[in-house]
């Protein structure tokens, strides 16, 4: 990167990445209703292949505490529970011959701040990336200042905006967490 601005829009690029990233992954927690983000991280043995069941399965939430799992070919249905049922979601599949019932039971206070703790280790993970970007761009804006391509005051005044950038990203994690923390806690 030869310049203040590619490091400042690549640095915000990654970032936003970040944000991103937890969202995916907050999708994969569960909470007290039903949602078929929960199954997203969920691999079904397909013929030797861990394939992700959303695409080998029409998943449907026909009510708030009941998701539902159509095969697109019925003879999958076993390897599709032994999937559902080795997960960490707690999810008891029962299946008619063609379609897979996962009744979503309430959590309990115990479970709830189990996956709070998960929570708040997938947050810290998502923070720990965004220290690193912060610590890449700065690296790169003190090469510029020792290859002298910028000055002392242009290398101070892009390692602020690295710093606002970061706190604004971090705020956004925070809320983010603190939203679906709220979200799981609440009965």
């Amino acid at each position: 990167m030869t310049s203040i601005k590619e490091i400042e829009t690549h640095t915000k690029a990654r970032m936003e990445k970040a944000v991103e990233a937890l969202q995916h992954d907050m999708a994969g927690i569960r909470t007290g209703r039903a949602s078929i983000s929960v199954l997203d991280h969920i691999r079904v043995d397909y013929y030797g292949t861990p394939t992700p069941l959303n695409q080998i399965a029409n998943l449907h939430v026909p009510e708030p505490s009941l998701i539902t799992v159509q095969p697109w070919d019925v003879t999958q249905i076993a390897a599709i529970e032994k999937a559902i049922r080795s997960s960490d979601l707690g999810l008891n599949p029962a299946n008619d011959g063609k379609l897979i019932r996962l009744p979503v039971p309430p959590l309990t206070e115990e479970r709830r701040r189990d996956f709070v703790k998960r929570l708040h280790a997938i947050a810290e993970d998502h923070r720990v990336a965004v220290r690193n970007i912060r610590r890449d761009a700065n690296e790169h804006l003190k090469k510029l200042m020792k290859d002298k391509s910028i000055s002392e005051d242009q290398e101070h005044t892009a390692l602020e905006e690295v710093q606002k950038l970061t706190d604004s990203v971090m705020a956004k994690l925070d809320s983010a967490a603190k939203s679906k923390e709220k979200e799981i806690m609440s009965v």
